[in-house]
Formats: C-alpha cells, structure tokens, sequence
C-alpha cells in the first residue's frame, strides 16, 4: 500500500502535494454531484467530452513520456469503434456489450503491436513515426468510407459506408428480467469512474521502473541500451497501452451515440488529439487531462457557431504552443503558480523568523 501511495506521488508527475489531492478530491466531487443540477442534455455534452480524454491521455503517455508523435490515435479508434459496433450487434446486445468493449479494446491493443512491431524494429523513429501513422489513418478512413455496398457486412452488422454504422446497443447490464443501460447520467458515471481509475494507474505506472525506463529511452535510446534495456519491448508495450486507451475512447463514443462514421477516423480527427496534448504539456498526465478538458469545451462551443472557425482556431492556438509554449500552455501555468507559492512559503518562514539576539556586552 505505501509503495502504491509512493508511486502515484513519484516524480514523474507533477502536483503531488496535500493541496493538490484536496483540490482532486474537490474537483472529483463536483463532478460527481454535477448531474444532480444540470438537465439530461448537459450531462450528455459532458459525458461526450470526457470520452475524448482517454485518448488524449494514452497520447501523452506515448508521445510525452516515450518520444513518440503519433498521428494514429483515431486510427484504433475507429478499430474499436467499429469492432465495439460489430461484435454488439452479432452478439444481440445485452451483457455481452461488456464482452464487446474488452475485446473490441484488444482488437486495438493487438492492431497496435502488429503495426508498432514493424515500426519500431525496422527503426522508424522521429517525424516517420508520426508520417506512417497518420498514413494508416488515412488508410483506415479511405476504406471505411467506400463500405456502403450491401456486401459489406459481417453478420447483421453493415457499415455503411460515409453514413456510419449504427444500430449497435449501448453497454448493457442484464439485472434479472431487466435491462440496465448505460445511457445518460449512468454511463457519465461510468466514464468519470474509468478516468480515475485510468488516471491513477497511469501515474502509477510512469513513476514504476517501467516509467523510468521510458523516460530514459526518451532521453537517450542508445544509453539506455547499453544499460541493458531492450528498448524497442518498452516502447512497443508503451505504444499499445496508449494506443488501447484510444480504443476504449472508440468504444465509449460508440456506445454513447450508438453510431460511429468514417469522419471520426479522418485528418480533422487525427489532428486533434495532437492539439490537444501539445497545448496542455504532454510530459504530464495532470496538464493533459485538465487541457484536453477545456479545449474540447471550447471547440465543441465554437462549432455551434461555426465549424471552420473552430479549426482555423485550433491550428492557430498549435502554431502559438509550438511558438511560444513548446512544453504546454497548461503545464507551464502550472509550474509558474507552484513557483509563485513556494516564494510566498519561504517568504512566509523568512517574515516569521525570530530577530538575532543582540550581541552581550563585553
């Protein structure tokens, strides 16, 4: 138990003071409570908007803690979701959407190693990393939108091509006679349930020894091999966990619309995520979880307005990141406040120090 404790304040993260699991503890209980004074609808946004941070998380951990610019987080996305889509609806729906959604996430995890196996033995490193990525991505959506002919189908399951495949159950628990599913405030819960579970096990896991051996590959991928580390197993297993947490992103959508199109798989896609981790501090679980958060607020408001201004105001606040704030926006607040207050500290215990006692006469 105190090793656990131990490795979720490690230094691999940021904020692991008193103060800062008050205000995790106080921002879980508002959001808890949160159903209680908003309307269905507003939950439903919310709950959508938080579905997207699995994947903005499982980027952080590959690009932010391993060095690896991926382009291809919608790639097992679009895997999971139209896997989540298809086993649903040939199983019949029920409990065996649980089934669906662990196995529809391996699906993804496994679509990750075979493609990372082939990248990272054979080398592929730095901005190819990202371009072979991103080209399966196009890949993935290119064949997903020409799908819209009767004979492509796996059961009863059709996908339809640039109409999106639907018609799935929402994740289901059977209680007796009766169905429960996760819809609305149930599956808001579900979902902020699994980001904390998520959200700890990744800290956890990025202070272990395995968090430190990334660390070192990212740093210095020769050194660390002639430590004695197998790099490419911690990187191949680094991408898959990150890639994983993408597809449980696929899942949770498709289960929460009962839906999923080739756009959520496309360029626009697979551009954000980058945004995202990018603005928040993608060396930080805490900075991308927070950032990614508030962007997705503020480009899911823009786009009510207007979906071209959304993008053109993302590309512009990555431009500005990239300019200005290489390591994050968030991240960089972050840090700034917790210099801020250690000043204020020792200024504290300077003011209140006792004066030198007078020297005695001689």
């Amino acid at each position: 138990m105190l090793r656990t404790l131990k490795l979720v304040n490690g230094q691999q993260t940021t904020g692991n003071g008193k103060g800062f699991w008050l205000c995790f503890l106080a921002v879980l209980a508002a959001a808890l409570v949160y159903p209680a004074f908003a309307d269905s609808y507003d939950v439903g946004n919310f709950c959508y908007f938080l579905i997207w941070v699995f994947m903005a998380l499982g980027l952080s951990l590959m690009w932010g803690y391993g060095g690896m610019l991926s382009f291809g987080q919608t790639f097992f996305f679009g895997i999971a979701g139209y896997s989540y889509g298809v086993l649903a609806i040939n199983f019949g729906g029920g409990s065996l959407t649980w089934l669906a959604l662990v196995l529809a996430v391996g699906i993804a995890m496994v679509a990750a190693i075979v493609l990372g196996y082939f990248m990272i033995w054979g080398r592929v490193g730095g901005v190819f990393f990202g371009i072979v990525t991103l080209s399966a991505t196009l890949v993935l959506a290119f064949f997903l939108g020409q799908t819209a002919g009767p004979e492509w189908r796996i059961g009863p399951a059709r996908l339809n091509g640039f109409n999106g495949m639907k018609g799935m159950d929402p994740l289901t628990l059977t209680w007796g006679d009766e169905d429960i599913f996760f819809e609305g405030t149930l599956l808001y819960y579900l979902v902020v349930a699994l980001i904390v579970l998520v959200y700890l096990g990744l800290r956890i896991l990025v202070n272990s020894r395995f968090g430190n051996v990334v660390v070192a590959v990212r740093e210095d991928p020769q050194r660390a091999e002639l430590l004695g580390y197998d790099v490419r197993k911690y990187q191949l297993a680094t991408f898959a966990i990150g890639s994983g947490l993408a597809g449980l992103s696929g899942v949770l959508y498709t289960s929460w619309g009962q839906f999923i199109t080739p756009s959520s798989v496309g360029l626009p896609a697979a551009a954000m995520p980058i945004v995202w981790v990018a603005f928040s501090g993608r060396s930080d679980l805490t900075a991308t979880l927070v950032g990614s958060f508030l962007l997705l607020f503020g480009f899911q408001t823009l786009t009510i307005y207007s979906q071209q201004l959304a993008l053109v105001l993302m590309g512009a606040l990555l431009l500005a990141t990239v300019m200005l704030a290489p390591q994050g926006f968030v991240i960089g607040l972050a840090r700034l406040i917790g210099r801020q207050l250690g000043a204020l500290r020792a200024k504290g215990r300077t003011d209140g120090a006792l004066p030198d006692a007078p020297a005695r006469e001689a």
